[in-house]
């Protein structure tokens, strides 16, 4: 079978091969999934670089979410067969004409759910249910920031927040996404090039913060978000976009901007920092993956999901597409087809 390789870190351009390997076998809870789409999540970017410590080693094939066919199941597997249509988490190896994965990581898709929007419905709208219904919850009222709102996971986050009737605050960073974020339903949007969010914030809560924020962003971004926090307040980080297209001396900038932290730190002004890392949640429970996948399908018929598709690539243009996403034109998720 054909999988697109990643066969040296740095400059999409040089970094990707189209290379033929062999088509797995599933184990006994295993689904094999004839792949029509994958989707780029900026995992995928910064594996790519080299700055994601869990990516196996090269030459490797990356890929955390698909859509396509089963092809065939392990003998334990009960909840999909053979010729459905299903969307799926994958553990790497999704840039390929077949993927393998957990049986508990694959949940069938209906009709009228097309392969874009089923590759979005996987990684990205897991990752915002889990931060936003099982890491915290979210209240009528609370005051939430989403940072890179016009991006997937933070449009999905974005959508839970209105439907829990949540005050919303976020990020962009050119006045198109900031149009994209009203219509998504913010009441408050800041341009994080010409607007310090930090002085934003104070100013349109009088000074008491927001309860909860979430931070794709990393850095300096993080000791802001925690000063912006109000009592009570949670900051839910899940990715470290600042790290990326950055030389080294930028990049131990960039973790230094995090901030030092010691419990008391957290105690006396009661606030908390919270990291997802949905890879080692499907490793190591992989029961709440299923229940993730299961909640966020039935949101998506409910139509409290609305996954909005930046743009779809051929499987010839990875390298534009890992561009596109690493230069942040997206607005939404990206797809890849076969």
């Amino acid at each position: 079978m054909k999988a697109v390789t990643l066969i040296k870190n740095g400059d999409a351009a040089k970094a990707f091969e189209v290379r033929e390997i062999a088509k797995p076998t599933p184990a006994s809870d295993e689904v094999l999934i004839k792949v029509s789409a994958f989707g780029l999540n900026f995992a995928d970017v910064m594996a790519r670089n080299g700055m994601y410590k869990e990516a196996p080693p090269l030459p490797c094939v990356l890929g955390y979410d698909v859509a396509g066919m089963v092809e065939a199941t392990g003998s334990s597997v009960t909840n999909v067969q053979p010729g459905q249509r299903v969307t799926a988490l994958t553990r790497f190896g999704g840039y390929a004409e077949y993927a393998i994965t957990k049986s508990t990581a694959v949940t069938a898709i209906p009709a009228s759910v097309d392969d874009a929007t089923a590759t979005a419905l996987t990684t990205q709208y897991i990752t915002a249910y889990y931060a936003a219904a099982e890491a915290v919850n979210l209240f009528k009222g609370d005051k939430v920031l989403v940072h890179s709102g016009a991006g997937g996971v933070g449009t999905a986050l974005i959508q839970y927040a209105k439907h829990k009737g949540c005050e919303i605050f976020s990020t962009a960073g050119s006045d198109e996404k900031l149009k994209q974020l009203a219509l998504l339903g913010v009441q408050h949007c800041i341009n994080y090039r010409t607007e310090d969010f930090e002085n934003k914030i104070k100013t349109l809560t009088n000074g008491k913060g927001v309860d909860v924020i979430y931070d794709a962003v990393g850095g300096v971004s993080v000791k802001k978000g925690f000063r912006s926090l109000a009592a009570g307040g949670r900051l839910i980080c899940y990715g470290a976009s600042d790290m990326s297209d950055k030389n080294i001396f930028g990049k131990i900038g960039s973790a230094l901007g995090f901030g030092f932290y010691h419990p008391v730190m957290l105690m006396m002004p009661s606030k908390a920092i919270i990291g997802v890392n949905m890879l080692k949640i499907a490793d190591d429970k992989p029961q709440v993956i299923q229940r993730c996948l299961e909640a966020v399908i039935k949101l998506y018929e409910e139509g409290v999901f609305k996954p909005n598709i930046g743009k779809v690539f051929p499987v010839s243009e990875i390298a534009a597409a890992h561009e596109y996403l690493e230069k942040r034109k997206s607005m939404g998720k990206i797809v890849i087809k076969w």
